[in-house]
Parts: C-alpha cells; structure tokens; sequence
C-alpha cells in the first residue's frame, strides 16, 4: 500500500463514520485555537492595561485618573470598570434614601459592590475555558474511536478478501492508528492553552483584588484601611 496516500485511504475507506470523526476533531481544533487566540488577547490587553495602575494612583483627581486608564485605547478595561463601580457605588449610597442598602456603612457597600464586580470579571476572564477543558479531555476518546472504527473496517475488509499476512494486515491497521494521533493533536494543545490561560487569569484577577483593596480604602476614608478580601 502507498504510504504517502494513508489519509487519503482511510477517508475514503472509512466511511461516513471516519469522515465524521475527522470533522468533529478539526472542528474541536478550531474551536479550541480560537478560544486561545481570543482570550490570550484578552489577558494581555489587560497586563498592559495594569501597568497604568501606577499613573492612575499617581493623577491629581479622580477623573484624570480614570483618564489615565483610558491611554491604552481600549474599550474593555477592567481596571476602569472597577473604578467607576465604586464611584458609582459610593455615590449612589449618599445620595439615596429609603433604600435597603442604607442600612449598610459605606464601607460594606463599597466592598459588596467592588467584590460584585471582581466576580463579574472573574466570570468574563473565565469565559471560553470550559471550552478547551472539554475539548482537551474529550479529544483523545474521540480519536480512539475513529480509530477502532477504522481497524474494525479494516480486518473486515481483509477477513472479505482473504488476506492475513502482516504485510496485508499492518497498512489498514496502521491507517486507523493515525485518527488517535489526530486526537492527540488536538487535545495537547488545548490542555497547554487551558493551563497558560489559568495562569494569566489569576494574574489578573490578583491585581484586580488589589486594586479593588486600595479603592474602596480611597473611596471610604481616603486613605489606607485594613485589608479587605475580595475574592475567596
């Protein structure tokens, strides 16, 4: 058998099933490769995002501060969100009455609501993983199966025909081992692009914590109060 066109043999030998297997694995490839390309975007957009945190500190008021988050030109910012939610938050808490919330000090609405945006954030950062988390434990399985599919056709072809030397047997065989392979291609680079991902998530997420631990001592006192935990 002509080794060069394996692939081409067991797509077309394979049959509707093969071909369906192979389509579903480079549809999890895509789907997977994209998920990274997007939200690898997302966390560095953000590092450099929080290398702004120092201007913002360092403006002489609250809107030049915001305006010096703004300098990466981008839309989705959430450093800024976190700022403006606790703006927000403490303004509406001193100018409202007869709210439930007013029961609460300032202090614990400032930190219920900047907690409440980390969450929000955690939960936009965290979008797409599930994504690659099943891609990358699925794969190999599906994989597998394209090629205990291809070895069944195969030694049904070959039990057909008559033929039982190795020579015979190894081509078909061999074939089918090539779908496990695709698999492999497949769930590798997603388990890699969950755990780097994981990584710059959390990164984030800790300067965000941070960051949300000097705002709401700037909000509530204007200087700094003990330490806050914002995520659990």
């Amino acid at each position: 058998m002509n080794s060069g066109m394996g692939i081409i043999d067991l797509w077309v030998s394979g049959g509707l099933v093969i071909q369906f297997t192979a389509l579903v694995l480079f549809a999890m490839s895509v789907a997977s490769w994209t998920v990274m390309a997007v939200k690898g975007m997302q966390i560095y957009r953000s590092k450099k995002q929080a290398k702004l945190l120092h201007d913002f500190w360092h403006s002489p008021d609250l809107n030049k501060a915001l305006e010096a988050l703004e300098a990466s030109n981008q839309d989705l910012n959430p450093f800024k969100n976190l700022a403006l939610e606790g703006q927000n938050a403490m303004r509406h808490h001193r100018h409202t009455e007869d709210h439930l919330h007013d029961s609460l000090d300032l202090n614990d609405w400032i930190t219920s609501s900047l907690r409440n945006a980390i969450d929000d954030a955690r939960e936009q950062f965290g979008s797409g993983l599930i994504v690659l988390a099943s891609i990358g434990s699925t794969a190999p399985f599906v994989g597998l199966f394209g090629t205990v599919w291809g070895i069944y056709q195969a030694l049904l072809s070959i039990s057909g025909s008559g033929m039982s030397s190795i020579d015979q047997v190894a081509g078909p065989v061999g074939e089918a081992l090539v779908m496990t392979a695709f698999g492999l291609a497949v769930a590798i680079p997603a388990v890699l692009g969950y755990n780097a991902l994981l990584r710059g998530n959390q990164f984030i997420l800790g300067k965000l914590n941070r960051f949300a631990y000097d705002l709401r001592a700037f909000y509530v006192t204007g200087m700094s109060t003990k330490k806050v935990e914002f995520m659990k």
